[in-house]
Formats: structure tokens, C-alpha cells, sequence
């Protein structure tokens, strides 16, 4: 007898992570949570897509003409309409987000606001507290957006202490570090099922 079970969706996963620099420890959190999804209990559940940044230009709403956004603003916000939720890796910088990141948030903030009512993650790797301060500004930003953080578990990752946590090229390499990112994820995928049943 043929199975009436409908498969289960794919949640799709915009990242985006607040350094530009290609060797950088959040970049590598990204990276190794597209592995992550690769394996189980993720595997076929989730699918990540690491959206670029670097492009947008910085918000000047004089570049609104006729209602009308630049083309990499344009771009960037229809990936971000595309996605079931997101997922942060967002460095510290003199205790906040960075400005690549606060860009690129305030950019889909604008009408119509494309962030609204989808759940989000953040991950965040450096030094001291790991990048946590940044996290409590982005989600303060996520009150105003209608974004739905999920709350447990937390990541923050301390990327200076040994044994090392990432290699020279800025991949992630801890494997209790990588045990946690993929538990967030986890999460991440059933509050996102949770809000799209509500």
C-alpha cells in the first residue's frame, strides 16, 4: 500500500552574517551550519543559503526613487521575502552589531517591512562574552521588526580560547561548538513549523 503521508516540508534558512571579511570566525559559523544540515536530524528538513551583503548600498533613502530600491537592495530583499527564517551570525563591535548587519536589517525594515512574523536565530563568535552584547542590541532591533527570535538554546563562542576553536582558514573545527550550533538549529526548525501552523 502506497504511503498518503505528504513529505515534509523543507524549511529554507536565509543567513546572513554581520562580517564581511571571507576568513571570519561567524562566516565559518555559517559554514559549518550548512554542513550541519547535511546530516541528521537535519538532513532533509533544512537547506541554508548564505545571503551576501557586501552589495547593499548604505541606507540613504535618497536612493528611493518612485518607490523603487536599488538593484542589490531590490535583490536583497526578495531572498529575504523567500526564506522561512533566518539565521544570524553576528560579531561584536564596540558592543553592538556591526554596521554591514544594521544595514542590511534596516534596509528590509523598509515598507513593506520584510522580516515581519518569521522566526530568526543568532549565533555569535569572539572574544570575552563571544559576541553576546551584539545579540541583545539585534534583538532589540527584532522587537520593532515583528521578528520572532527563538530563545533557547543560546550561542556564543568564545573564539580565542584553546584548545582552538576554528582553523587558519576560519572554519569551525570544535566539536562540542558544532553539537550546540546544530541543537540551535534544531530549534530553529520547529519554532519556524510551529509559526507557520498557527
Amino acid at each position: 500500500m502506497e504511503s498518503t503521508m505528504a513529505p515534509k516540508p523543507i524549511i529554507n534558512v536565509a543567513a546572513i552574517c554581520g562580517s564581511l571579511r571571507k576568513a571570519s570566525y561567524n562566516r565559518g559559523l555559517i559554514r559549518s551550519a550548512i554542513e550541519l544540515t547535511k546530516q541528521p536530524p537535519l538532513e532533509g528538513s533544512i537547506s541554508i543559503e548564505l545571503i551576501d551583503i557586501s552589495p547593499l548600498p548604505m541606507l540613504n533613502t535618497d536612493l528611493e526613487i518612485n518607490g523603487k530600491y536599488p538593484a542589490a537592495v531590490t535583490a536583497f530583499r526578495d531572498q529575504i521575502v523567500a526564506a522561512d527564517c533566518y539565521l544570524f551570525a553576528s560579531p561584536e563591535y564596540n558592543y553592538s552589531v556591526t554596521a554591514p548587519l544594521k544595514n542590511a536589517v534596516d534596509w528590509g525594515s523598509r515598507e513593506p517591512n520584510v522580516w515581519a512574523d518569521k522566526a530568526a536565530a543568532i549565533v555569535s563568535a569572539g572574544g570575552g562574552f563571544g559576541g553576546g552584547r551584539s545579540q541583545y542590541i539585534l534583538r532589540q532591533s527584532g522587537v520593532y521588526l515583528d521578528l520572532h527570535f527563538i530563545n533557547k538554546p543560546e550561542f556564543f563562542l568564545n573564539a580565542f580560547e584553546d584548545p582552538p576553536k576554528f582553523d587558519e582558514d576560519g572554519n569551525l573545527i570544535d566539536l562540542k561548538a558544532k553539537e550546540r550550533l546544530k541543537s540551535v538549529l534544531v530549534a530553529l526548525k520547529d519554532f519556524t513549523l510551529r509559526l507557520q501552523c498557527k
